[in-house]
């Protein structure tokens, strides 16, 4: 960045030079830094005036201008509180990274009133924005981001129903479909098991049991005649393979 032009000489009747905007205007959008100054001085509370003198945020007609004129310490409250005028404040200072100045207004030793802030960060001079600036760039940036939640809401959701209807007219075609060629499946899957019915012939009778095997008694048989008597002896079940022998076992 190019630099500024430097301050004059300390020398009465001399006029400083004019600044490249002037001062009290909004100058948030530019920066300021000096490295060969840097290279050249310490930045601490007792030169960092002097470096911020040079840059184009500075108000030549400020009352720090007049002392340093006078050679007294521009930023002597002793002297400033018995001024009215424009001056500059040092507020904070975390050496050797920060530095916060504050522009006001004197209208007596005890009247101030606030009028822009800048601040020098590892030795670059910005504006600090107002409040209002501040609130108004917040609140417009979270309303562009909701107007853009809701269009982008907004046309998913337009999507989306396009492709439910669709989806929905798809299915209802297809579901008709579907019973219609099922209940044809089953008049033709009906046709072909009578069809095969008639053709095989029926089926064979149950084998009959093993011999020695007596099956197990009904109803009807535990309900039988009153002339068998109950005391009469019955012949036990028999497995009709246990009960063949080890002859007839199988071997493992």
């Amino acid at each position: 960045m190019a630099t500024p032009p430097m301050a004059p000489p300390s020398m009465e009747g001399t006029p400083p030079p004019m600044a490249v905007q002037p001062p009290g205007t909004d100058m948030t959008g530019i920066c300021f830094k000096d490295q060969l100054w840097l290279n050249s001085y310490p930045l601490d509370r007792n030169l960092v005036f002097d470096y911020f003198a040079i840059s184009p945020f500075y108000d030549w007609t400020c009352n720090n201008e007049q002392l340093r004129q006078r050679s007294i310490h521009p930023l002597d409250p002793s002297h400033l509180s018995k001024m009215t005028g424009t001056e500059y404040s040092l507020n904070e200072v975390m050496e050797p990274h920060l530095f916060v100045f504050r522009k006001q207004k004197r209208d007596s030793p005890e009247k101030v009133t606030p009028m822009l802030t800048y601040y020098v960060l590892d030795g670059t001079i910005y504006q600090a924005p107002q409040l209002c600036n501040v609130f108004a760039a917040r609140i417009g940036r979270a309303l562009y981001y909701i107007s853009k939640a809701f269009t982008t809401a907004a046309s998913k959701l337009e999507k989306i129903g396009y492709v439910d209807s669709e989806n929905e007219a798809a299915a209802f075609e297809s579901k008709v479909t579907k019973e219609t060629i099922d209940f044809k499946e089953v008049k033709r899957v009906d046709h072909i098991l009578q069809s095969l019915q008639r053709k095989l012939p029926p089926a064979p009778p149950p084998p009959p049991f093993p011999e020695g095997y007596v099956p197990a008694p009904t109803a009807e048989a535990e309900n039988g005649p009153e002339t068998q008597q109950a005391g009469e002896p019955q012949q036990p079940q028999m497995d009709p393979i246990i009960d063949q022998g080890p002859a007839k076992r199988m071997k493992f």
